[in-house]
């Protein structure tokens, strides 16, 4: 307590109470630090005025995706919790409680059915917010369902990738949905369903060595980092420098390993002429994006 304090009357203070203001009516823009108001950057999908593609959850992104945010989410199974009774600084358990009670979600995945410009799809998103989106039990068995949702229903398959790697506290468990998860993929390619992948910031570990890279066709937002083990890793082992923009998606594009850097708004273009010509249908006039009634 400082000198002021002590000098001010007991009652006064009561006067003058601090207004209760949600600290997330400004967002700080990583790339140049300018502070953006919330609702601007909501009706510009959640693209800064830099241009820096901020990190977003499912509902924000089946909204921006689908014709008119208008969608259907389709359950996903459950699965086993903490099967190895793990703990490092916390439970396992804990650790879920407090991802699920942030996010409102039961793990990392997200799935909906809807039409992107007059074309049917099915739509799996990951959620970095969930625990860095990391993959386990419960994200391998929703891609493998949202694999089988795409079979029964002959819909094409896009996955909005965003991990951190591998879920640790599932151990061997989790390692096991990378080959899992390409199987799954497998199962789309027998019945020549298009299986599309948008890699969005950060995809990394074993989601990027298992299904964010067993696409048909590669797509990318700006900047995105993209990798197996992240630049810093490999400067410390190879002790060297690496080049400006190792790693994202524009130097990736580059060297063949992504086929198109595209921009939020354009994705739902994008996504619908791809479409429209691996199911060989016909998409109608664009529809520009809002929010819905689940976001």
């Amino acid at each position: 307590m400082n000198w002021l304090s002590k000098l001010t009357p007991p009652g006064v203070k009561k006067i003058f109470t601090k207004r209760d203001t949600p600290d997330n009516f400004w967002v700080k823009c990583p790339k140049s630090g300018e502070m953006v108001f919330h609702k601007d950057l909501e009706a510009n999908l959640h693209v800064t005025p830099a241009g820096h593609h901020m990190r977003i959850g499912p509902e924000y992104r089946f909204a921006y995706t689908f014709d008119g945010g208008k969608y259907e989410r389709l359950p996903l199974p459950e699965v086993a919790v903490d099967p190895l009774k793990f703990r490092d600084s916390k439970k396992y358990t804990d650790r879920l409680k407090a991802a699920r009670a942030k996010t409102g979600t039961q793990d990392t995945m997200a799935l909906a059915c809807g039409k992107i410009e007059g074309v049917e799809a099915l739509v799996l998103v990951q959620n970095f917010a969930f625990m860095g989106g990391s993959l386990g039990m419960a994200a391998g068995e929703a891609f493998v369902t949202a694999c089988e949702q795409a079979t029964q229903k002959s819909l094409p398959l896009i996955i909005f990738t965003a991990a951190g790697g591998a879920r640790m506290q599932e151990g061997a468990l989790s390692l096991m949905q990378m080959p899992r998860t390409t199987i799954g993929v497998q199962m789309l390619r027998e019945k020549s369903l298009p299986y599309i992948v948008v890699l969005t910031d950060p995809t990394t570990g074993g989601v990027t060595a298992s299904y964010a890279m067993l696409g048909d066709v590669h797509l990318a937002e700006p900047e995105a980092l993209i990798c197996f083990a992240g630049p810093r890793v490999i400067e410390q082992t190879i002790r060297e420098k690496l080049p400006e923009g190792f790693q994202r998606s524009e130097f990736l594009q580059a060297k063949g390993m992504i086929d198109q850097v595209v921009s939020r708004k354009d994705l739902p273009s994008t996504l619908a002429k791809i479409l429209s010509v691996l199911m060989n249908v016909k998409r109608s006039s664009k529809a520009s994006p809002k929010l819905s009634t689940h976001a």
